[in-house]
């Protein structure tokens, strides 16, 4: 088949540029999301009425599961939670129109992994160009499955790419960061490199930033020194930022806060029709003790970047180093993979 995707990235977002998985400008709000899975055990009947309102502004789908995809055995419903964490990076027509760009791109994809315990939470995401086998459509990028078939493809991508059945999916467009972080009053981030970006000056060290700030400091490469892997490093600051913000016992113990957390979010917000605001509550419940230092961040085993026969610059897979990953998901061992594989 053709080596291009539906929408393939522009020249800039060359694989070899960075070699870590990329964490996109959608991995922020979709961080968001899981945290408040973990944190949804606080609400009480009295305002989860105000909670459902909120949250039932997102859009839901109903998945197209093939016969062996998702079904979860009776024997391993107690082998902790999965769920799938998209960012589509869905432009303005008129931008997309003027890129060549059509259809959704998962430009992040998350898997996280709720052990039955409720203990800690493990996030590994994919890059988004990794070489893998998209059912029904041969070998392509991981992220082409979006574009190709919408959350029931990218959902059974990944269930048969890990051998893990994913129980919810959740889609999310990276503008949802700055309600996001307006409705937390802003986050105090760690500047790892000073660099300027339309007129906002972001300076080595601790500063507080507000929702626009914060997603200009998530999208910025091309003044950072090392580009993508210094993308990726502001990134992750800013996931610890907003993480310790909506763990945090301000936030846990503000309703009203947690409810205009969700409202900010909620537009941006695609997901199966199991992830309801129920749903939600009963996961926090069961993962009531998450805490900013509870979480764990991965990376999915992968090759090198390379050029395929066609032209398309992707990255290869690591069949062994998957093995063990699925090995640990399936035993509901993360936490031993973890202690050996964590950043």
């Amino acid at each position: 088949m053709d080596d291009t995707t539906p929408s393939d990235p522009d020249p800039d977002d060359d694989p070899r540029r960075a070699r870590r998985p990329r964490r996109r400008k959608a991995l922020i709000a979709l961080f968001a999301i899981g945290c408040l899975v973990a944190v949804g055990g606080i609400l009480t009947d009295r305002y989860l009425g105000s909670l459902e309102e909120a949250y039932e502004k997102r859009s839901v789908v109903s998945l197209d599961r093939g016969a062996s995809d998702g079904e979860r055995p009776a024997e391993a419903a107690g082998d902790g939670q999965n769920i799938l964490l998209l960012g589509s990076d869905q432009r303005a027509t008129a931008e997309a129109a003027a890129q060549g760009v059509s259809g959704q791109r998962s430009d992040t994809m998350m898997l996280v992994h709720l052990p039955a315990d409720g203990s800690e939470a493990y996030v590994t995401s994919f890059p988004r160009d990794l070489y893998i086998e998209i059912p029904g459509h041969g070998q392509d990028r991981i992220n082409a499955a979006l574009s190709y078939g919408g959350l029931s493809l990218a959902v059974n991508t990944v269930e048969d790419y890990t051998d893990t059945p994913i129980d919810h999916v959740a889609l999310i467009d990276f503008e949802g960061i700055t309600g996001l972080v307006d409705t937390l009053g802003g986050v105090d981030v760690q500047v790892p490199e000073s660099f300027e970006r339309d007129g906002m000056q972001f300076t080595e060290g601790t500063q507080h930033l507000d929702g626009e700030e914060a997603l200009v400091f998530a999208r910025e490469r091309k003044q950072l020194d090392e580009g993508d892997f210094a993308r990726n490093r502001n990134q992750q600051q800013l996931l610890k930022a907003i993480a310790g913000e909506l763990l945090s016992g301000d936030t846990l113990s503000s309703p009203g806060t947690m409810r205009d957390t969700m409202a900010a979010l909620s537009p941006y917000l695609t997901t199966d029709e199991g992830l309801d605001s129920r749903t939600i509550v009963r996961l926090g419940v069961e993962n009531r003790n998450l805490r900013s230092s509870t979480l764990h961040f991965l990376e999915a085993p992968h090759g090198d970047p390379y050029t395929t026969a066609g032209g398309a610059s992707v990255v290869a897979s690591d069949e062994e180093g998957m093995e063990e990953l699925r090995t640990a998901l399936e035993e509901d061992t993360m936490d031993e993979y973890a202690a050996e594989h964590a950043d």
